[in-house]
């Protein structure tokens, strides 16, 4: 059996090492010229957690973990207003989590199908026409199998449902990841995580091993298109929240250095057609303020390569795919949409003032689990059990 997945990202490297496994020959074309080295830090956690453990990847994903002691939020002055033990979260899903940067999580998946699968970059997919899929590099492949994993605006998606149909769902929010260097700002975040506590906008500070600085950033705006110059959009927009940002914003570098994007969704009323399929955020992205893209995208890879295996067919396959996924995935957007959206970034006074005194209250014993645990939900039926 022969598969073609388009994105080279977390979700589409996790179904080749499945798929590979499995006994497929893989091809992966990605429109990058390369690896991505921008992007943010994450928790991982959750789903995605089990599918790695099961793939006997779990040792290799703590070595690329960063270290976090410290969860804080910080004024305009520089002032801790409430902290964290980190340990806390951990302890919530029983030790099921890291903190670990986008491309560090693409990295662990890249190196396991180094050599086992055709990863091709700076290559998209021109045509999809039974079986037969036709790609930039006038290479013409029959397969039985095209999956999408090419995110929120994906080529397969357009190509194979149609284009236009209103599948983003746009958050009211864009955001920003850079890293940069500078050891006064790292002396003051090595390992700790260090957000903003300001309304409608907000900067995430981390201290990476190689001491630079990792930085994320969020804000509300109600125009959905993206800035022609992201650097000076960020420069702008973040203007005026203290030292702390002020040098972060100094060092920004240029923008093809910076990861910027929508903060949106995905509701698409399908994922599967035939013998094409959409996973991660090509099907359903749950947004930054949900926190569980990449876990739900590695999940979903996994539980897409073993339903196939398990079918008797590659379009039942798919099938069993969707209707087993599909209620995880849009329970988690709809919890974002719902609960989570204004505790992250927050338009009200009284939320902000809400979210400090429930950080603080974590540190009261007997209150940390029951406040930490609706941050990390672990209520979901397990991979293995959606997989079998």
């Amino acid at each position: 059996m022969r598969a073609l997945i388009s994105g080279a990202g977390i979700a589409g490297l996790a179904l080749a090492n499945r798929l590979h496994h499995h006994g497929w020959e893989v091809h992966v074309v990605e429109r990058a010229p390369g690896p991505r080295t921008q992007g943010y830090m994450i928790d991982f956690f959750g789903p995605g957690f089990e599918a790695i453990t099961a793939m006997g990847l779990e040792p290799r994903l703590r070595e690329l973990a960063s270290p976090v002691e410290e969860f804080s939020y910080i004024d305009d002055r520089g002032r801790t207003t409430v902290s964290v033990d980190y340990t806390l979260f951990a302890k919530a899903v029983d030790g099921g989590m890291v903190s670990i940067m986008r491309p560090a999580l693409e990295q662990l998946l890249r190196e396991s199908t180094a050599g086992a699968v055709d990863l091709r970059y700076g290559t998209t997919v021109d045509r999809v026409t039974d079986g037969v899929v036709e790609l930039s590099d006038a290479t013409t492949l029959d397969v039985d199998l095209v999956v999408g994993a090419d995110g929120v605006h994906s080529g397969i998606r357009s190509q194979i449902f149609g284009p236009d149909r209103g599948d983003v769902r746009y958050l009211g929010m864009q955001t920003g990841a850079f890293v940069f260097t500078d050891p006064t700002v790292f002396d003051q975040v090595r390992g700790r995580f260090v957000l903003t506590e300001t309304l409608n906008r907000q900067m995430g500070f981390y201290g990476l091993d190689d001491g630079r600085v990792a930085v994320f950033t969020v804000f509300r705006t109600e125009d959905p298109a993206l800035p022609e110059d992201p650097r000076a959009a960020l420069r702008r927009t973040f203007a005026g929240m203290g030292d702390l940002a002020e040098r972060a914003l100094a060092h920004c570098p240029p923008s093809d250095e910076i990861y910027y994007d929508q903060v949106a969704q995905i509701d698409t009323p399908r994922w599967t057609d035939g013998h094409v399929a959409l996973v991660g955020d090509a099907a359903y992205a749950v947004s930054l303020v949900a926190g569980q893209g990449a876990s739900l995208g590695i999940a979903g890879a996994y539980v897409l390569a073993e339903r196939l295996q398990a079918a008797p067919s590659v379009p039942e396959g798919l099938a069993d795919y969707e209707r087993r996924w599909r209620p995880v995935a849009t329970g988690v957007q709809e919890a974002a949409r719902d609960r989570v959206t204004e505790w992250f970034v927050p338009t009200r006074m009284v939320t902000l003032l809400l979210r400090r005194w429930g950080f603080r209250a974590m540190k009261l014993p007997g209150l940390d689990r029951i406040l930490v645990g609706p941050l990390l939900p672990k209520r979901h039926r397990s991979v293995a059990e959606l997989s079998a």
